[in-house]
């Protein structure tokens, strides 16, 4: 047997990226295309400051600190040629105080017109306190170079950040838009959507995983360009450099390239297999939670810790896993980076002994080196970042793909006729299942007429609440018509005929927020006077008053600050807010105490009167009232007519009532 606590679609494994899913992304990129080619351009702004750092350590080194080897006077080279160049340091003899001291040095300078030559090697024959006169052009031009540098680096730093907020604003900017996209097109779903999506998986689409998307965006796609021009630079720049040096620095490359693909392999299927295991526990416990009550009842907290003990043990061991390869894989690349090194310092030291190249070009070569490793270390990390943003993108495009609408209203009538007022209800021989080969309803016909009231009486389960779902067109039937004025409710805009129904259901829905905003759908539109009659109309004065803040007191989350009664009223508060022409009861006395049903019924009674009005009645004195009352068994309609009709009919009815009068005498 498997468990796979209502992610079945986590266990696809598909691919790190793809390209399909990147396209799909188009869209939602397309209005911020100016901020996005405006990052990219100063990615590699930055790339070229940053490539250019090491090539000032070279001007400095071979310029102001290190003379280049065989650079001196003719007569020093000719004299040491059989024992290799020397660097020479050359001074300004037209300066009176660097003359003074080549003066007082003679042994030490070679002459040669204006100028004074003395061996890089003797300079540690002099005072330490000529030295700084003696090398003072260098030392300025070092300064010159330190500034440059520096320069360089705030130029550098600026760049960054005003890159980083173009990309964090795009990128803010298109979840946003990705997330409202999402919401609305979870929102326009029939009810058959919700019946078979988890809500923590739908929560989860709308908050995770949009923000998986939205690292993607706004540092993989940085990194991932600034690796790019980075690793193309360096390449470049060593080619420049020394193309010996080049080969003998990427030695190592292949054993890299093939550490990598490698690396990528494994963890791929790793961190997919994590993120079912995350998705599992969440699934789970967002189901402990919510039947926490039934745990703690039936005692099932051991079974149910022991169930939730064995997934967190296996994200634990999928967990270690992931830090293995990582634990593998980061030093192996640091040990290739340094063994590359080392082969470019083995050969460069041999060409800098020989006069080949410069110490400055070696240095140079050896900072681009490990530049050019940085990015193949910054690889697990941006790895992460694809892979969990195109999980997300996967699963955010498989439910943008889930389109569980129901019929257009051009299926019928391509220009659907206002609806102003509802004259007439009718159900022409409707089928109805929510699973298809399990009916719900059978070969149901009822008519409705205006002003008048309806029950639905029947055992439970008999299909009496999905009656008033396919009315307010939660569902389409299978077979058959619903009939509004004589037009099928297909061909009516649905928003019209919901604006014109107030829905009572059995279980009040409470949301968090004032109580005015409960009951008004626009509170600052309603006249003060229609705000009083409603509430009292709705019983809720008592109501009102208790709360400490009245109308505007804040309601904690699904109103657990109000009691289920209370709860009930409010729902008939906002349905007479909205002065409905049909109104819709699901048993809304149910497990309610005698005195607030006393209140609800009062209530109910001001909401149904002169109004079309359906409900459906499990208690039977409920429907006593009613102009009609429809007895529904497994499905169909059993009965029609009067509570007298009815029981002198003697069926269904008349035995449910003898029933429930019994009950009520027990």
């Amino acid at each position: 047997m498997r468990f796979d606590y209502g992610y079945t679609e986590e266990d696809h494994m598909g691919k790190p990226y793809d390209l399909a899913l990147l396209k799909r992304m188009l869209p939602f990129l397309r209005p911020f295309k100016r901020l996005l080619i405006g990052s990219v351009l100063l990615v590699v702004a930055i790339t070229v400051l940053e490539l250019a750092l090491p090539y000032f350590s070279k001007m400095a080194i071979d310029r102001f600190i290190v003379p280049e080897q065989g650079a001196g006077p003719a007569l020093a080279q000719a004299t040491d040629g059989n024992r290799g160049a020397k660097r020479y340091v050359p001074i300004d003899i037209s300066n009176q105080d660097l003359r003074k001291i080549v003066d007082h040095y003679p042994r030490l300078f070679i002459r040669q017109g204006t100028k004074a030559y003395i061996a890089l090697s003797d300079l540690d024959r002099l005072p330490k306190q000529v030295l700084p006169r003696l090398r003072e052009k260098e030392l300025n031009g070092l300064k010159l170079v330190v500034l440059v540098f520096f320069i360089v680096i705030a130029l550098d730093f600026g760049l960054v950040f005003v890159q980083r907020m173009i990309m964090e604003y795009a990128g803010h900017k298109i979840m946003h838009n990705l997330r409202m996209h999402l919401f609305d097109h979870i929102q326009s779903q029939s009810m058959a959507f919700f019946d078979r999506q988890p809500v923590a998986r739908l929560v989860t689409r709308v908050t995770n995983d949009i923000q998986n998307m939205h690292e993607l965006f706004t540092t993989f796609v940085a990194m991932i360009f600034k690796d790019f021009f980075l690793l193309i630079g360096i390449a470049a720049a060593l080619m420049v450099l020394n193309w010996r040096f080049a080969l003998a620095g990427f030695a190592v490359l292949p054993i890299v390239v093939w550490t990598v693909i490698h690396f990528t392999a494994h963890l791929r299927h790793v961190y997919r297999a994590l993120r079912v295991k995350v998705a599992q526990i969440n699934s789970r416990m967002a189901e402990s939670i919510d039947g926490i009550q039934t745990i703690q009842t039936f005692g099932r907290e051991e079974n149910n810790f022991q169930d939730f003990k064995n997934l967190n043990a296996e994200n634990y061991r999928l967990g270690m896993k992931q830090i293995h390869i990582f634990a593998i894989f980061m030093p192996l690349v640091e040990v290739l980076g340094i063994l590359a090194t080392a082969i470019l310092i083995l050969y460069g030291a041999r060409s800098v002994i020989s006069g080949a190249v410069t110490l400055g070009a070696l240095v140079a070569a050896i900072t681009y080196l490990r530049m050019f490793f940085r990015p193949l270390r910054d690889l697990a990390e941006n790895y992460n970042i694809l892979q969990n943003a195109m999980a997300s993108a996967e699963r955010i495009f498989a439910l943008l793909d889930k389109r569980q609408y129901l019929a257009p209203i051009d299926v019928i009538k391509r220009s659907p006729p206002a609806l102003n007022r509802i004259d007439s209800i009718e159900f022409e021989s409707v089928d109805f299942a929510y699973t298809q080969g399990e009916p719900v309803l059978r070969n149901v016909s009822i008519k409705i007429r205006s002003g008048r009231t309806l029950a639905l009486v029947g055992p439970t389960g008999s299909g009496k609440t999905s009656l008033l779902g396919l009315l307010l067109r939660f569902y389409d039937p299978v077979k058959g018509r619903i009939l509004i004025n004589g037009q099928d409710l297909r061909g009516i805009k649905i928003k019209q005929l919901r604006q014109m129904t107030a829905w009572v259901p059995q279980d009040p829905v409470v949301f968090s927020g004032s109580l005015r905003r409960n009951i008004f759908e626009n509170p600052d539109t309603v006249d003060q006077a229609d705000v009083q009659r409603i509430i009292e109309a709705a019983n809720c004065s008592h109501l009102v008053d208790r709360l400490p803040e009245g109308l505007d007191t804040p309601l904690e989350k699904a109103g657990t600050n109000l009691s289920t009664g209370e709860r009930q009223l409010v729902t008939i508060a906002r349905a007479l807010a909205r002065e409905p022409e049909l109104v819709l009861l699901d048993e809304a006395t149910s497990h309610i105490d005698s005195q607030t049903e006393a209140a609800i019924h009062e209530a109910l009674a001001n909401l149904m009167a002169g109004r079309t009005s359906i409900l459906v009645a499990h208690r039977l004195s409920t429907a006593r009232t009613a102009d009609e009352i429809a007895v529904v068994k497994q499905g169909c309609i059993a009965e029609t007519g009067t509570h007298s009709q009815l029981m002198e009919l003697g069926g269904l009815y008349a035995k449910l009532t003898l029933q429930s009068s019994l009950g009520d005498l027990l």
